[in-house]
């Protein structure tokens, strides 16, 4: 049952060809057996989800049904869960037990969701390898002496294990896309404000946006039928339809417009991966599409404009874990200054302490107009930049990582060599707009993933691209040995 997806699963519950607490025990029973080598759950909730399970299969009986009912997953240990520690991977949060669930995971249970656990990550999402964990590294299920990706590194590895068919996400600077591209996985970061952030503890406020992380576009339509909708809570949230995700899967891409900006294909790009991107091009050619070159002409200045407005907002999100209300406190404080200082440098890894710091010096008297106000200008240019090539085309096609997944610990002396891993997914979350990342092959037996941007609101279209590559190609069915 472990190698069913979310829509295989959603047809044999309504077949009844197994139940949802057969299943919930049998993935529950594989994360004890397998989690241990790669470390990809922080909490495994077995208690919640058998009674999730039995709740699900009784809604079954009484004539209920849908595509989520009794599918099980797994949260991104970020997203408030009420009675269930919440610690975003961070000893600052390890005693956390949030009072109440966050949207996503309301939304989700209301839709009948089981939720196995709370899945690893980089504390408070800062990190593109997921080594900066409290709790330890996360192995990449494909070679475990290589990273899974970041932040959302936890859930990914636990899709790409098949220990369980989706799970939630997040996305700040291409932690949904990257993660997935290194697994072998689709992931999705919708337009911001599609999903709501209430309940989901913040890194940076204008650049975070939830999504799914599953094996196929199919399953991400369904999960993100789920999540995405209007929340009055969230004062980003977005009134606009959500429409049936699923609904234009098979859409025709006879005529497609596809870019592919001229910037992606420099250096910096490992030639392998480059030679992958060309040939999902041609599959998608076979399907119809029309390709063509096109210009992001300020994307070079992308990756230092984020690592400035990100850690800025990370300074001021991060200023209210300070020992007093909630969270680690220090022992024995010998006043309220020692409290704080020892209860944050204790309570925060190296990573997190890093951007906080560099946030709190863009943002200082005298250094804000010369970065914080440069960067948010450039942070325009670049939106402006994509309005302009969705003029010509209906999606931008290009490589989600310029490397294949690198060895844990390769980057650990040199955060500025790790940051550049996010050069092609940053864009996207400067400028707001949905993402999708798509397995694509491999190399070395690592995999290499595909990035699919699109306008604002246009999921459908980056979903509906990713399902007909899908059906032309077997990538994404492909299972890491021993899993």
């Amino acid at each position: 049952m472990h190698q069913l997806t979310l829509a295989e699963i959603a047809r044999g519950l309504a077949d009844k060809k197994f139940s949802s607490e057969e299943l919930t025990r049998a993935l529950l029973a594989r994360i004890h057996q397998l989690d241990p080598q790669i470390n990809s759950f922080i909490s495994v909730t077995d208690e919640l989800a058998i009674s999730q399970a039995r709740a699900a299969d009784a809604r079954r009986a009484a004539g209920e049904s849908g595509a989520l009912l009794g599918a099980p997953i797994g949260h991104k240990d970020l997203f408030c869960t009420q009675g269930i520690r919440t610690s975003c991977a961070s000893k600052m949060l390890d005693n956390f037990k949030a009072p109440y669930d966050a949207t996503v995971v309301s939304k989700l249970a209301e839709a009948g969701t089981v939720t196995l656990g709370k899945t690893n990550m980089d504390e408070f999402a800062m990190g593109s390898a997921n080594e900066s964990s409290y709790y330890g590294a996360v192995k990449n299920p494909w070679n475990f002496e290589h990273v899974p990706g970041g932040s959302s590194g936890g859930s990914a590895a636990a899709v790409a294990a098949r220990l369980l068919p989706a799970a939630t996400a997040t996305d700040t600077g291409g932690s949904i896309r990257q993660p997935a591209a290194l697994t072998s996985l689709t992931g999705l970061k919708p337009t911001y404000g599609r999903v709501s952030r209430w309940g989901m503890i913040a890194y940076a406020s204008s650049l975070d946006q939830a999504g799914p992380l599953a094996r196929t576009a199919e399953d991400c339509a369904l999960l993100l039928q789920g999540m995405a909708g209007f929340d009055a809570k969230d004062s980003t949230s977005i009134d606009e339809p959500v429409p049936d995700y699923s609904a234009s899967l098979n859409a025709s891409l006879e005529g497609l417009r596809i870019g592919l900006p001229k910037e992606y294909f420099g250096a910096g790009l490992d030639p392998r991966i480059a030679e992958l991107v060309q040939a999902s091009v041609k599959e998608l050619e076979k399907l119809g599409a029309v390709v063509k070159e096109i210009s992001l002409p300020n994307m070079q200045h992308a990756i230092p404009a984020y690592y400035v407005i990100a850690p800025a907002e990370a300074s001021s999100n991060l200023s209210r874990f300070d020992g007093v209300r909630f969270g680690y406190r220090c022992e024995n404080p010998v006043d309220l200054t020692d409290l704080y200082k020892r209860s944050r440098g204790e309570g925060f890894g190296a990573e997190v302490q890093r951007r906080i710091m560099v946030g709190a010096y863009a943002l200082s008297a005298g250094y804000y107009d010369a970065y914080y106000l440069q960067a948010q200008k450039i942070r325009r240019l670049i939106k402006n930049d994509f309005m302009a090539a969705f003029n010509d085309v209906d999606v931008i096609l290009g490589p989600t990582t310029p490397n294949l997944a690198w060895k844990i610990g390769a980057k650990n002396n040199d955060p500025v060599a790790e940051y550049l891993e996010d050069v092609y997914t940053i864009t996207a979350n400067l400028a707001g707009l949905p993402g999708l990342s798509m397995p694509a092959g491999f190399v070395d037996g690592l995999p290499v993933g595909v990035q699919l941007l699109a306008p604002y609101f246009h999921e459908g279209r980056l979903l509906n691209v990713a399902h007909r590559y899908q059906q032309l190609t077997d990538w994404h069915t492909r299972a890491p040995n021993g899993f």
